[in-house]
């Protein structure tokens, strides 16, 4: 992990389970834009970048804030897989499988208008060709106490979303298992989607992923229809951007978590960066409230940074959060 000052270090590092995510890292191309162009126009981009993104934004959040990582995705050999290996590597992140010999990894291009929104078209590579094979391999190499994160894109793609799901149903009881939806929720299919939900004990969505999943356009009521469709095993959070989020704790009811206002200038990767410091903090022993709390900092944080892997360090967030509620008791996990 990279401490505040750049230098090696875990300051809060989890002694328990790990964080492996069997979802995508793909590589990013991200173009700054003024606004999207109309259908046949062009635009010139203000600023472009190459960087690593998808599940590796959710595994630098969380590792950042002191949670083991490990990338159990697959992934290709060309530049893209080598880019992909090396940031990981970097980032003190963990491989669990081996490249695909035969395919590179993916890319996805995001556009970043000027108001912070980010829209992405999506190029498929050996990151959506997870095998039975791979999925063994996933279940052999996990311990008690690990917490494995699942991606609404991987469900989708034709080959990895059974995979998944049948990884999901084998999974042993004390390994716990988040979800987050993605926007392509609408395109799983319902063979697919079903056995996970039934299997999750988080789901963690944004408000447009929960009115597919729900019908409800209210943040609120769609926190708690979600939560009665998946039963009282499974808990909701339902991210509401600059309004924080509505938690459902298992078998609980809709409760709003408020979050804090920041001038935005790339929303690419919040949502990760929510995640990834959910499970960190949920993973250091916090409770409910102070995890929540804490990752609607970071998503706040992320927001006013460029890049998609842009979760805070521990003295980050503290700072961040200065003398708010939450502080004190994550000061007390995050700098032991």
């Amino acid at each position: 992990m990279t401490g505040h000052d750049g230098a090696p270090g875990a300051p809060g590092e989890v002694t328990g389970g790990r964080l492996v995510l069997v979802g995508n890292a793909i590589v990013d191309l991200v173009m700054r834009v003024p606004a999207l162009p109309e259908r046949g126009g062009d635009i010139v981009s203000s600023d472009t970048a190459l960087t690593t993104g998808g599940g590796f934004n959710v595994l630098t959040a969380a590792r950042r804030l002191g949670l083991r990582a490990v990338y159990a995705g697959a992934h290709g050999t060309g530049p893209f897989g080598d880019r992909v290996r090396a940031d990981l590597a970097r980032a003190d992140i963990e491989v669990l499988l081996p490249p695909l010999a035969e395919a590179d990894t993916g890319f996805c291009v995001a556009f970043v208008d000027g108001g912070g929104e980010r829209t992405f078209a999506t190029s498929l590579g050996a990151e959506a060709r997870l095998t039975g094979t791979d999925a063994a391999a996933v279940l052999a190499a996990l311990r008690p106490g690990d917490m494995v994160q699942i991606s609404g894109y991987g469900l989708a793609y034709p080959d990895n979303g059974p995979v998944l799901a049948a990884l999901v149903a084998r999974l042993p009881e004390h390994v716990r298992v988040f979800l987050d939806p993605g926007p392509l929720v609408d395109q799983i299919p319902k063979e697919v989607l079903e056995p996970v939900l039934a299997r999750c004990d988080w789901v963690s969505c944004n408000q447009r992923e929960g009115r597919l999943l729900t019908g409800r356009d209210d943040a609120r009521e769609a926190a708690a229809a979600l939560a009665a469709r998946l039963g009282p095993r499974t808990g909701v959070l339902l991210r509401a951007d600059a309004a924080g989020c509505w938690l459902v704790p298992p078998g609980g009811e809709a409760v709003h978590i408020p979050g804090r206002r920041v001038t935005a200038v790339d929303s690419n990767g919040a949502g990760d960066a929510h995640t990834g410091a959910f499970l960190a903090l949920l993973g250091h022993g916090l409770d409910l409230d102070t995890a929540v709390r804490g990752a609607n900092a970071a998503a706040a944080f992320a927001v006013t940074r460029h890049g998609p892997a842009t979760g805070p360090t521990p003295g980050e967030l503290l700072d961040f959060l200065g003398g708010e509620p939450p502080a004190a008791r994550l000061s007390s996990v995050l700098r032991r």
